[in-house]
C-alpha cells in the first residue's frame, strides 16, 4: 500500500472519529490468550457458563487484537487482553478472584517487554483494581522489577492508581469455594490451610489464572500474566505468574504465559525453559512447549498449560490438565476459543 493510500485512510477515519485499522509491515499479527487450566470438562459444564466463558475469552481476545490492528504494541495488546479478563468475574484475577486461608485476595501479575527485555511485577496486592496495569508502571516508571504488598500498593498511589476496598473482588462463588476447600482440607488433614501440602488434593482449586501473549506488526513480543492463585493458600503465598522466568517470560524468541500449580512452575522455571530451548536449542516451539508440559511438568507431578508464541508468529497452547481456556486470533484470518481437551 502506498503512503498516499496510507494517507487517504487516515483521513477517512479521522473524518469518521475513529482510527482505521493499520496494515502489519512484515510482521504477522498475533494474540493467543488463556484464562485458566484445570478440571474443565463438558460433563462439569452447562451450556449457559461455557457460553459465558467463551463469551469472556472472545472479548479479551477481541481487545488485544484491536490494539494490534490499529498499529498498538504487544505490550499493549497483551495488557488490554488481561485487563479485560481482570474486570470479568468468571476468571481468577482481579474482580472474583479466588480467596485465602483467610477470606480475602491477594492479586499477582506480570509483564514482560521481549525487545528489552524489560519486566515489570507485582504480588500480594489487595485493593489494585487491575493489577496488570500496575505491573506495566512498575516496569515503565521504577528501577525494580517486582514490588510486594504494601509497598506496591504505595507506589500505585504514588502513580495515581485508583485503589478499591477488599469487598470490590468477593463474589459469592469464590466465598462458597473457600468454604468447600476449607471443609476437605479439615476432613483430611486438620494442621495446614497450605492446599499443596502432603496429603493434599492433587488438584487444588483457583487455576483459571488469565494471561496473553502477543506479537507485532514491528515483531516485538510480549507477555503478561495475572492471577488470585490459588483458593485457600496461605497468608503471603506467592505463585509463579510475577515471578519472572516461572510463570511469565518473554524474550525476543518467543513469549510464554503459564497457569496451573505455581510451586511447580517456580521449581521448572518453565516459561524460561521454553523461551532457551527455543532460543539456545532451536527447537520448534511446538516442541519446546510439549517437552515441557507434557515432559518435564508432568515428571515432577505439575499440572497446567502455556500458551507461547515465537517471533514468526507460531503459537503452541497446550496443557496437561483436562481442559484449558484459550484462544488465538491472527491478521493471516485465523480466530479460535477452545476450552476443552478436543480442541473445541
Amino acid at each position: 500500500m502506498s503512503r498516499l493510500q496510507l494517507l487517504t485512510l487516515a483521513l477517512l477515519a479521522a473524518s469518521l472519529g475513529r482510527a482505521a485499522p493499520v496494515p502489519a509491515a512484515g510482521h504477522p499479527l498475533v494474540i493467543v490468550i488463556h484464562g485458566g487450566a484445570g478440571v474443565i470438562e463438558r460433563a462439569r459444564m452447562t451450556p449457559e457458563r461455557e457460553a459465558s466463558y467463551r463469551a469472556g475469552l472472545a472479548a479479551a481476545l477481541d481487545a488485544g487484537y484491536t490494539v494490534l490492528e490499529h498499529g498498538g504494541s504487544s505490550l499493549d495488546a497483551v495488557g488490554a487482553a488481561v485487563r479485560t479478563m481482570e474486570d470479568d468475574p468468571q476468571f481468577n484475577a482481579g474482580r472474583g478472584a479466588v480467596l485465602n486461608h483467610d477470606g480475602i485476595c491477594e492479586l499477582d501479575a506480570a509483564i514482560m517487554d521481549g525487545s528489552g527485555p524489560r519486566a515489570g511485577a507485582v504480588a500480594g496486592v489487595h485493593h489494585v483494581k487491575n493489577p496488570i496495569d500496575l505491573a506495566r508502571l512498575v516496569m515503565d516508571r521504577s528501577a525494580h522489577v517486582l514490588l510486594a504488598g504494601a509497598g506496591a500498593e504505595e507506589f500505585a498511589l504514588a502513580q495515581g492508581v485508583v485503589l478499591v476496598p477488599e469487598s470490590y473482588f468477593l463474589t459469592p462463588g469464590r466465598v462458597h469455594e473457600l468454604e468447600e476447600e476449607k471443609r476437605a482440607a479439615a476432613s483430611q488433614e486438620p494442621t495446614a490451610p497450605l492446599p499443596l501440602r502432603p496429603g493434599a488434593a492433587a488438584q487444588p482449586k483457583g487455576l483459571g489464572t488469565v494471561g496473553a501473549v502477543a506479537l507485532d506488526r514491528e515483531g516485538r513480543l510480549a507477555a503478561a500474566t495475572s492471577t488470585g492463585g490459588l483458593t485457600n493458600k496461605l497468608y503471603g503465598r506467592i505463585g509463579d505468574t510475577p515471578i519472572i522466568g516461572a510463570g511469565t517470560y518473554a524474550d525476543e524468541s518467543c513469549a510464554v504465559s503459564g497457569t496451573g500449580q505455581g510451586e511447580f512452575y517456580i521449581r521448572q522455571v518453565v516459561a524460561y525453559d521454553i523461551c532457551a530451548m527455543v532460543h539456545y536449542q532451536h527447537l520448534p516451539l511446538a516442541q519446546a512447549v510439549d517437552t515441557m508440559i507434557h515432559g518435564k511438568l508432568r515428571r515432577s507431578g505439575g499440572e497446567g498449560g502455556v500458551i507461547a508464541l515465537d517471533r514468526d508468529g507460531n503459537y503452541a497452547m497446550d496443557f496437561n490438565s483436562a481442559g484449558m481456556h484459550r484462544g488465538v486470533r491472527d491478521s493471516r484470518g485465523h480466530r479460535e476459543i477452545a476450552m476443552y481437551r478436543d480442541a473445541n
